[in-house]
Parts: C-alpha cells; structure tokens; sequence
C-alpha cells in the first residue's frame, strides 16, 4: 500500500474520562474526530459510553445513543470512515449487532478468537479477576452475518498468532469472502508490542490483505509503529490504545497522536490517504459518505 490510511482509535471503553481524555459525549466525540482528521485520520473507531453523569467510562449498547455519536461525528467530519466496535465480554452480544444493524458502518471490529485476558499487578495479583473474552466460530459467523447484511467490512480482531492463522480458514470455510486484519499488541496474555513479531506474522496473513496494528502501551511501541509504516499496513493509535507520545510526553487529545503516527508514514516515504482516498482503495463505495 503506497498511501498509509490512518485510524483513530477515539475512546475505547473503562478508561475514566474524569483522569485521561477521552470524549464520551457526541459533542466530544465529534470534535476529537474532526481533530483526528485534520491531523490525517480517515477512519474513526469508536466505542459508545453510557451518557449518565459519572457512568462514562462504562460501554453502552444502545443504538439510539451510538446513533447521536456517530451522526455528530459525520456531521463534523464529511467523508470520514466509521469502524464501530462490537466487543462485548458475555453470553449477550445482541446490543452490539443492533448497533451495527442501525449504524451501517463502513468497517466493524469482528474479534476473531478467544483469549484469556489476564494482567497481574506489581505484587503478583490479578489486577482484575481472570475472565475469557469468548469469541467462538459461532459468535463470530453472527457478526460476519450481520456486516454482510449492512454491507461492513469485518474487521479481525487478532490477539495471538493462532487468531491471526484462524482468519484464513474463516474465509476458506465460507464464514466471510474477505479478511481485514487487526494485529492487537499490549494485551498482557496477548501479542506483545514487538516490531520482529509484525514481521513474522506477514505470511500468515492472506495475500493483498488490508492490515494494522493496536499497538497497546507507551513511548516504546513507536517503534513499532515505525515498523508497520514500513512494513505497508494501515496505521492506527488513539487514546484508547496509548496517552503517550514518541518523546514520552502524555498527550492532551488524540490529535498529536495522529500527527505522530502521520510522521511514521512520512519516514516510510508514504504519503497519508485522505477519506476519499482510503474509501476507494477499500472499495467502499462513496454513496455510502
């Protein structure tokens, strides 16, 4: 991929928006993600909080409140690309194909395996009690049914290499006719944030795939960043998946994270794909702006 499309990953869920910026409200989603834009995001992926007072850091699954966010952000941002999370931790993942059904997003996260999501703190305990993120073929085969009926690009949500290997035998199965990557790296039972490791999973992903990287952490996973520039991928950060800049400063917004992830592109000799640009290399049709 000669142009880089660079996504914003714009709030993630749980962080606590009274600490970290993060914008919960559709006014603050909006103008984060015309920020994000004017520093080169084409793609926007959100997540949707609950509105109350003091519940913003919790996920909401209402379709009338990720309508108001998206609508604010299409209204502040003409031609930006929408990719709509869906990830839910429990047996119910119906609020989240209710959104994807209204919102008809252009790309959603489709996660692609299941993990034992574990992290300890400094003393060896389990800084949450330890909990699978199940994600079955058959989980999966309703979200991919869903996307093919709102016409979405699934995206695959990665977190070790074995999910990245599953992706293939997805479409070889039938399951979905095209595969998108997302290579997740942080998660403390997951992928670590390692550039050699983007560069062995290279041929374990199917020829001429769009691909990125969630690269979870701080200043170190730059590097990594860099790595993916030069390797061709689709280039993604955002508060959701990091607060620190390449120099190790906190950032105040995710604009200077998008202007930081646009000079990795620079220093791989790609140029930044605007809205437009990255629609037509993903064949979206631009009826759908």
């Amino acid at each position: 991929m000669d142009k880089a499309i660079l996504t914003c990953a714009l709030n993630g869920v749980l962080t606590d928006p009274t600490q970290h910026p993060v914008p919960v409200t559709p006014a603050q989603c909006a103008a984060s993600a015309r920020e994000a834009m004017d520093a080169g995001a084409a793609v926007i992926h959100i997540h949707f909080r609950q509105q109350e007072e003091g519940k913003g850091h919790l996920p909401s699954w209402d379709p009338k409140v990720a309508t108001e966010i998206v609508g604010a952000i299409r209204d502040a941002c003409p031609d930006i690309l929408i990719n709509a999370t869906t990830g839910v931790v429990g047996p119910d993942y119906s609020g989240a194909l209710d959104c994807i059904r209204v919102l008809k997003p252009e790309i959603a996260a489709c996660n692609a395996g299941s993990l034992n999501y574990l992290k300890l703190r400094s003393n060896g305990e389990w800084a949450w009690p330890p909990m699978l993120f199940e994600n079955q073929p058959s989980k999966i085969q309703d979200h991919l049914d869903v996307m093919a009926e709102t016409n979405t690009i699934p995206e695959f949500e990665c977190f070790d290499t074995g999910i990245v290997r599953s992706v293939a035998m997805y479409v070889q199965n039938g399951m979905t006719s095209c595969a998108q990557y997302n290579l997740v790296m942080g998660v403390a039972s997951g992928m670590p944030v390692d550039p050699k490791l983007l560069e062995f999973l290279m041929p374990y992903m199917l020829k001429d795939s769009f691909w990125q990287a969630t690269l979870i952490g701080r200043s170190e996973l730059w590097q990594s960043h860099q790595k993916a520039a030069e390797l061709g991928g689709m280039l993604r950060t955002g508060v959701e998946d990091t607060f620190y800049l390449p120099n190790g400063d906190k950032t105040r917004s995710n604009g200077p994270l998008i202007e930081a992830l646009a000079t990795c592109a620079t220093n791989a000799g790609r140029a930044i794909a605007s809205p437009a640009e990255a629609r037509e290399m993903l064949g979206i049709s631009p009826e759908r702006s």
